[in-house]
């Protein structure tokens, strides 16, 4: 009597509908020379050098509450800059340990270094150490302003990493937090309040942005990679994009009309602000809700032409706006 193999996609006894990780590279002839060549790359790699730019466009809008722009102004906020630049990196070198084998689960994040296991996981923790010391630092010599935003941006983002990242909801706030903290250590550098409506629409922006990274992730991996994806849908993923692009739109305005640096200018800001606005909200729902994209906010938003260029435009306005404000002398010239 002939006997059948079994086919090897068949499931040990036990094991039927549970997923597998991928299992571990087979070792090449030279693979450690090559791999203690490129741990510079994957330490960098590590703290995520793109992701930089959200402390270093948000920490300084605070100075366009400052009265004068003094050299201690500036380097109080430059120094706020560099400790959430230091503090974002601590918390992307302790997430990828933390998510270490979900990651493997997923066809993108399974390259990064700590589960693709180019850097192992005793030197993650050693160079996470190694960063917080030198955060320490940072905050023990810089100028004598609180630095409690980056401190609670820290706390926030272990608490994050142990808990709330599973509780549905919670944890997109908790990242949109983390977008609002910045801002509000830029304002702690110069020691001004920071204003309600600024808050608002800076955390609407970073939720949209959340949001819309969920939404894509619906359509990946799902809850194999985020378990918190249970309490998600696309349905409802695309309600909470039109609810925070409403409320981006009515804090943002609302600032430039009431609270802004803008003074008289505010108004007429406001109403060259809009139409930039509304297009560049209405490119990212584009993206998000008929090209699939939103994965990756950052990447997505700096690559995008015409984001790219909205943003660009509206920067101008706001900018010559800004510098009208400032210089009476220079309106009352150029304007009728």
């Amino acid at each position: 009597m002939r006997v059948i193999d079994p086919p090897d996609s068949v499931d040990p006894p036990g094991s039927r509908g549970t997923a597998r990780p991928p299992e571990p590279p087979e070792p090449v002839p030279g693979g450690t020379a090559r791999a203690l060549r490129g741990l510079p790359a994957d330490l960098l790699a590590l703290v995520r050098p793109l992701h930089s730019a959200k402390s270093i466009l948000l920490v300084p809008v605070a100075l366009a509450d400052a009265g004068v722009w003094s050299l201690a102004a500036l380097g109080a906020v430059a120094w706020a800059v560099a400790g959430f630049v230091l503090a974002g990196a601590c918390v992307y070198v302790g997430n990828d340990i933390a998510d270490r084998h979900r990651d493997r689960l997923h066809p993108v994040k399974c390259r990064r270094p700590i589960a693709a296991g180019r850097v192992p996981v005793v030197a993650a923790y050693l160079y996470c150490a190694a960063l917080l010391v030198l955060l320490g630092a940072v905050i023990g010599s810089g100028p004598g302003r609180p630095y409690w935003p980056v401190l609670a941006y820290l706390a926030l983002n272990v608490a994050y990493s142990r808990v709330l990242k599973h509780v549905p909801l919670i944890d997109v706030c908790a990242v949109a937090l983390g977008f609002v903290l910045r801002l509000v250590q830029g304002y702690a550098a110069i020691g001004e309040p920071a204003s309600e409506w600024l808050l608002v629409t800076v955390f609407s922006v970073a939720l949209m942005l959340v949001v819309g990274k969920r939404r894509q992730e619906l359509l990946g991996p799902g809850v194999a990679h985020r378990p918190a994806l249970r309490g998600y849908s696309v349905g409802l993923a695309d309600q909470m994009l039109q609810l925070t692009c409403a409320l981006t739109v009515v804090a943002g305005l609302m600032y430039l009309c009431t609270e802004s640096p803008l003074g008289p200018y505010g108004r007429p800001a406001m109403v060259l602000a809009t139409p930039f606005v509304l297009f560049g909200l209405f490119r990212y729902l584009q993206v998000v809700l008929v090209e699939g994209g939103g994965g990756d906010p950052v990447r997505g938003v700096l690559r995008d032409r015409a984001l790219a260029v909205t943003a660009l435009a509206l920067a101008v306005v706001l900018s010559v706006t800004f510098v009208l404000a400032r210089h009476p002398a220079l309106a009352g010239t150029i304007l009728p």
